[in-house]
């Protein structure tokens, strides 16, 4: 059984369909990038499977249960937006810790917990003090704190590295697939890099025009791109990508 399903999912906006019959699994563990251009449908996937908007029609599974119906609250699934939406007048451990102190089942350890998070993420120098004093990395590793620290199943990313310079992009990263493989936490990632999506995933899911044009491991997907759109805008950007840094390099 998959740990998320996805069924038909179609969403209407103004009486134009923006999603066409999505259908898709994620496996328990799973690093899932939903990959495409700006306008393809991948945040409105994202908003319906956090609960943030409802579903024209479609079915959503976890773990065999229908949650279509579902509030967000009773999902189970954390969310890392773009902004990361933390709160400017409280410290690290105020951002990390406030959902939990409103939870009944964390309340009680509600400090325990975020102090736990916050050393596990490699903030704990840094726990008293406030976002506007932290880098874009920092305040992202915050925003992913105060996600897991309410234990979610499945974590929701809209893609959270856009805002950072290339440096900093690189090194969350790593940490992104270290705090992965430490909490087991099934992650469905959005983004419109190309060579993030490939140096992050398990599995991809090419998206064009609120279609599915491709669902497939990063090597499946460089050895037989399933459309012309997958191949123009995945393996001809990573090229010229890689082409740019050779010329580069031999220049060095």
């Amino acid at each position: 059984m998959a740990k998320l399903e996805v069924r038909d999912l179609v969403k209407v906006f103004n009486k134009q369909e923006v999603l066409h019959r999505i259908g898709f699994t994620v496996e328990e563990g799973e690093f899932l990038s939903i990959l495409g251009p700006s306008g393809c449908g991948k945040t409105t996937i994202l908003r319906i499977l956090i609960g943030l908007l409802p579903p024209t029609s479609g079915i959503l599974l976890k773990d065999g249960r229908d949650i279509s119906g579902l509030p967000p609250s009773k999902r189970n699934m954390g969310i890392v937006f773009q902004n990361y939406a933390l709160f400017q007048n409280m410290t690290v451990l105020g951002n990390v810790e406030y959902a939990l102190r409103f939870n009944r089942e964390f309340r009680a350890r509600s400090r325990t917990i975020a102090e736990n998070i916050i050393e596990q993420v490699g903030l704990t120098k840094h726990i008293g003090k406030k976002p506007h004093r932290l880098s874009g990395g920092q305040q992202q590793r915050v925003a992913i704190a105060r996600t897991l620290a309410m234990n979610p199943e499945i974590i929701l990313f809209d893609e959270p590295m856009s805002a950072l310079d290339a440096a900093t992009r690189l090194i969350l990263r790593g940490e992104l697939k270290k705090i992965q493989e430490q909490f087991h936490t099934t992650m469905v990632y959005i983004t419109h890099d190309q060579e993030e999506a490939f140096a992050l995933s398990d599995r991809i899911m090419v998206m064009d025009h609120g279609t599915i044009q491709q669902l497939d491991t990063p090597e499946g997907i460089i050895q037989n791109p399933a459309t012309p759109f997958v191949r123009e805008f995945v393996i001809n950007n990573l090229e010229l990508k890689i082409n740019s840094l050779v010329k580069y390099l031999r220049h060095s």
